[in-house]
């Protein structure tokens, strides 16, 4: 039976107090610092309006992490707040215990309403009072009239989907227009999904831009609605991240103007001096202006996304020699087709990211063995490479062995995925299962099974089948070159016995269940240098379109990143 905990004395103190609301905000010029968080969480469960208010008035922290308790679009909660705020900004002299400088409506910082206020975050000591704070005090000490008080700032995360906006954020808006010599407007995340680039332009120019640090434009946009938003993003000056997808060029454009829109566009990169972070996606002006971005960039990236994209080999070798890419932990350049490019910019690019580079994503790039071969030298010498997607490129089995070859070394590379051989298809396209296990027993030759792990599956498959895996089929498997285990069908996953338990353990503790990409995927695990686990992905090639690949590799990519995150290396036991 579950036991609920008992209330703590605090606890019980802030529903005492509660009891008598008029006594609560009398005594809150007296009330002990740690009673507020409790009190207030209290008094925001069971929404007394009039202590809530008081206690925004008389917060003696510089923050009030008031979205951490909401509900999404909590309009009611947003009115107590602002009205509390009314309450302070009216009154011309500020008790000393009033500190509240930041109202923080995101869904972040929960863990200050689990340990009262005693985190660090939240409670600043005498000495890390702001510089006005401490010259007002001073200021009041010699009897000298204070300043006015400094803006308050209110914090958000923006989504702006529609063309007119949800009421809380109408409600916020409006609030914020009416005070805006006093209250500042600030939003870390901006996310923009309209393409009514018009609409939004008002709230565009409420917003305190120079606080913005993470924006992602996934929406259809043409050109002229990118080049409206350029002066906008050139205000970004603290932008850390920028995810831009989904841009096309309207036919009725001249040419002129097309140059002039984009350089409109590009041009602002240059303001970005903190940029780290670049995304483009599916955006139609890149190819042969390449150079306009790069050689606006201030400071060197740490992980640049150009996916779906048509480029020029121009373009790529500008992109190999740019200082601003060398020091790149993630490079992604899925989809941008690279058949009958000479391999040298490719080869130049993974030379110059070679000592930094984690995660290489070259999936549907149109690669051919040529062009793999010559790229191989460079590619094993990427000492920090964790990752890399070489999905939905034909290659042959000889192309594979000697890849596997020139990874082998890589000490960190864990997970390497790669489609099926061109020689396990038939003339009319059919996948022939006797010659893919033919050339997996060739593959096990290159890359040795681990025969380390001694756990059955018994347990494993008990395990699975309870969390509701209903067509989930584990298959023990001995483990052995001459005799490999069978591909998974659509509907089981195969384990074999030397595969790593925690793999599926990690799987469904953080899916409740097997993922779907798990019936597409054969993952052979080998032991690499050091003692790591590695895992070969093999898919079938021809069937990638149809199994709708990119989606299921942006899956398993992001949960084996988590993985290493949370667990470390993969070290046999």
């Amino acid at each position: 039976m579950y036991h609920q905990a008992p209330p703590t004395l605090v606890q019980l103190a802030a529903r005492s107090l509660l009891r008598n609301q008029a006594l609560a905000i009398s005594a809150l010029e007296d009330l002990p610092v740690e009673l507020f968080p409790p009190l207030f969480k209290e008094a925001f469960a069971k929404r007394c309006t009039e202590v809530l208010k008081a206690l925004v008035q008389a917060w003696p922290f510089p923050c009030l992490p008031l979205g951490a308790l909401m509900e999404a679009s909590d309009l009611e909660a947003l009115q107590v707040a602002l009205d509390g705020l009314d309450m302070l900004l009216a009154l011309k002299v500020w008790s000393r215990r009033w500190k509240l400088q930041v109202l923080d409506l995101r869904n972040l910082h929960h863990n200050f309403w689990k340990v009262w206020a005693g985190n660090e975050l939240y409670v600043y000591p005498e000495q890390a009072q702001t510089k006005w704070q401490k010259r007002s005090a001073q200021e009041n000490e010699a009897g000298v009239e204070a300043e006015p008080e400094p803006p308050l700032k209110v914090l958000v995360d923006l989504s702006l989907r529609e063309e007119t906006l949800d009421p809380f954020f109408a409600c916020l808006l409006l609030w914020v227009e009416q005070r805006k010599t006093s209250v500042q407007l600030s939003c870390k995340k901006l996310k923009i999904i309209t393409p009514h680039i018009h609409s939004i332009k008002k709230i565009l120019e409420q917003l305190q831009l120079g606080c913005v640090e993470e924006v992602e434009v996934n929406c259809n946009w043409t050109l002229p609605n990118l080049a409206t938003f350029a002066t906008y993003l050139g205000r970004m000056g603290n932008l850390r991240s920028l995810l831009l997808s989904h841009v096309h060029q309207a036919s009725s454009i001249a040419p002129e103007e097309q140059e002039r829109l984009v350089l409109q566009f590009t041009s602002q990169f240059a303001q970005l001096a903190c940029l780290q972070e670049l995304s483009i996606n599916t955006v139609c002006f890149l190819e042969g202006r390449l150079h306009q971005v790069l050689g606006c960039l201030r400071t060197p990236l740490e992980s640049l996304s150009i996916t779906d994209s048509r480029l020029s080999e121009s373009d790529l070798t500008c992109l190999s020699q740019s200082p601003s890419v060398r020091q790149l932990s993630g490079l992604n350049l899925s989809g941008v087709r690279m058949t009958g490019f000479s391999p040298e910019p490719l080869r130049v690019l993974l030379e110059s990211v070679a000592a930094t580079v984690k995660t290489l994503d070259l999936e549907d790039c149109g690669i051919h063995d040529a062009q793999l071969t010559a790229i191989l030298p460079a590619l094993s010498r990427c000492s920090s490479l964790t990752t890399f997607n070489y999905l939905r490129n034909p290659m042959s089995m000889a192309a594979l062995e000697s890849l596997l070859v020139h990874t082998v070394r890589l000490s960190h590379l864990s997970l390497e995925m790669y489609s099926t051989p061109l020689e396990a298809y038939g003339p009319q396209g059919s996948l022939h299962q006797w010659r893919l296990n033919q050339l997996r027993d060739e593959l096990m030759t290159t890359v040795e099974p681990c025969p380390l792990f001694t756990e059955t599956l018994s347990g494993l498959a008990s395990l699975l089948g309870q969390a509701h895996a209903r067509d989930l089929n584990v298959t023990p498997h001995k483990a052995s070159v001459a005799t490999p285990p069978p591909p998974p069908t659509a509907s089981s996953i195969m384990v074999p016995a030397w595969a790593c338990p925690a793999c599926p353990k990690r799987l469904m503790a953080q899916y409740g269940q097997l993922p779907s990409w798990t019936s597409w995927f054969y993952l052979q695990p080998y032991p690499g240098p050091q003692g790591y686990v590695r895992f070969l992905v093999l898919e079938p090639y021809r069937d990638m379109e149809a199994s709708g690949s990119s989606v299921v590799c942006e899956e398993l990519c992001a949960f084996w990143r988590s993985w290493s995150l949370t667990s470390g290396p993969k070290v046999l036991p």
